[in-house]
């Protein structure tokens, strides 16, 4: 029961800039809950929370 879901950076709006976005996996069985990751975004040039978005 893999889903795929997009992780969107929550910072680079706020800044102006461009958002980076990943693509990771869930078991939607355990997991239920939005993930939330620290990625790196390469217009801010620094790691960053990203949220999950649907």
């Amino acid at each position: 029961m893999q889903e795929t879901v997009i992780l969107e950076c929550t910072e680079a709006r706020k800044e102006g800039k461009p958002v980076s976005r990943y693509l990771t996996k869930r078991n939607k069985k355990t997991v239920t809950e939005r993930i939330e990751k620290k990625k790196y975004n390469p217009f801010l040039k620094r790691h960053t929370v990203h949220k999950e978005i649907k």
